[in-house]
Formats: C-alpha cells, sequence, structure tokens
C-alpha cells in the first residue's frame, strides 16, 4: 500500500495537527486547500506558509465559482456570521452545504492522480452536532464510495471522528506545535474575534488543556 496520503487542509487547528500528525507517521503528504468563497480564507494563507516551513506539496484549488450554489450560510452569503458557542441554534447558519463531499470528491481524484492510498480530513466529535457532513455516518459512506468510484483504491478516514477539540489540542501540544501558525475565526478579519462559534471552541480548548492561545485576539491589550 502506497504511504502517500492526500490531506484536506483548511488552516485550522484540527487539521494543521492532522497534517503534522500524519508526518510524524512517516506518510507523504499531499496537502490540499479550497478556496470555496468563504469570508475567512485567511486560513488559506496559514496553511500555505505552514506547508512551505514543512516542505510539502500544497494545492490550494480555487471553487469559488460554485458560491453561486452554496447560498443560505453565514460562511459564504451575505449572512451574517453568529457569535456565541457551537452548541447554540444560531451556530447552524455556518453550515455550507454539502462542502465535505465536495471537498472529499476532489481530494479522491487527486489521491488517485498522485497514487495515494487515503484522503484524510479533520472532522471531530465536536462537529457531529451542527455539522452533517462530519458525522461517522457521512464518513463511512464516503469511504465506502470512494472504494467504488475508481479502479484505484482510495481510503476515507477522518482520524479524530470520536476525538473533540481538547483532545486533539492535547496530542497536538505534546508534539510541541505553535498553534499560532493556524487559523480558526469564521470572521476572517486582522485579528481572530474571540467570540465566534469556531474562536471560543478553540479558546475552551485551550483553557482546559491550561495552556495559553498564541493567536492573537481582538481586544487584547
Amino acid at each position: 500500500m502506497s504511504d502517500k496520503v492526500v490531506v484536506i487542509y483548511s488552516g485550522g487547528m484540527d487539521s494543521f495537527t492532522l497534517i503534522n500528525e500524519s508526518m510524524r507517521q512517516g506518510k507523504r503528504v499531499y496537502a490540499l486547500s479550497f478556496n470555496y468563497g468563504q469570508k475567512h480564507a485567511k486560513e488559506l494563507h496559514y496553511a500555505q506558509k505552514v506547508c512551505d516551513d514543512l516542505g510539502l506539496p500544497h494545492k490550494i484549488v480555487d471553487i469559488t465559482s460554485i458560491h453561486q450554489l452554496l447560498m443560505g450560510s453565514s460562511l459564504t452569503d451575505d449572512i451574517e456570521i453568529p457569535d456565541g458557542h457551537y452548541e447554540e441554534e444560531s451556530m447552524k447558519s455556518t453550515v455550507v452545504p454539502n462542502r465535505n463531499m465536495v471537498m472529499l470528491s476532489l481530494a479522491i481524484a487527486y489521491a488517485v492522480s498522485v497514487n495515494a492510498s487515503a484522503v484524510l480530513f479533520g472532522a471531530h466529535g465536536g462537529d457531529h452536532a451542527i455539522y452533517p457532513d462530519c458525522r461517522p455516518e457521512f464518513v463511512e459512506k464516503m469511504a465506502a464510495v470512494s472504494r467504488v468510484a475508481n479502479y484505484e483504491i482510495v481510503d476515507v478516514q477522518a482520524p479524530y471522528l470520536s476525538l473533540n477539540k481538547i483532545e486533539i489540542l492535547a496530542k497536538g501540544i505534546a508534539m510541541g506545535l505553535d498553534y499560532g501558525k493556524s487559523w480558526t475565526c469564521y470572521k476572517g478579519r486582522e485579528l481572530a474575534c474571540g467570540k465566534c462559534g469556531s474562536c471560543q471552541e478553540r479558546l475552551e480548548a485551550f483553557s482546559l488543556n491550561d495552556a495559553v492561545d498564541p493567536l492573537k485576539y481582538e481586544g487584547q491589550g
């Protein structure tokens, strides 16, 4: 089996951890990022910098043309991104229709072209309640479809599916990772807002790991 894997890399905490852990496991990582018209496209600059530093092959694919099909999400449409914790009902506005299926389909095609054995992405246990395309059933079905979609076998894996953000961060801290190299905030301004669901989940993870987030936030002295 090939030791090559394609990792869908958003530039956020989870995929940043996954990229680094995959490398430490001896996998040959091909990083793949997507610009789908997200307001926080700043994350892509973080992804590029990390891949440059690690010497990884990295593609940023422009799929902004599908923006016209992704209506109704506050991440891509003219809708205000809500503040509040992920568990709040308002956070459902951040769901981008079918996002992971679109990205995984393209990642699987890329994996076939570079002879990679798997596509990895950073869906985790904390995503299940809000994002339907991060649930175990979705990952299982996508893996099954991938195995019959091409003559070459490409597995679909979400290694953090049973973990939450707190546990993922603990893995990264144990590896000595610098999370100042990751971007989480949905609002994509110069500094992280600290108020959106993504920021709050990140800050909560650092707090519960008795660690200090190296990222700068609005309102900090």
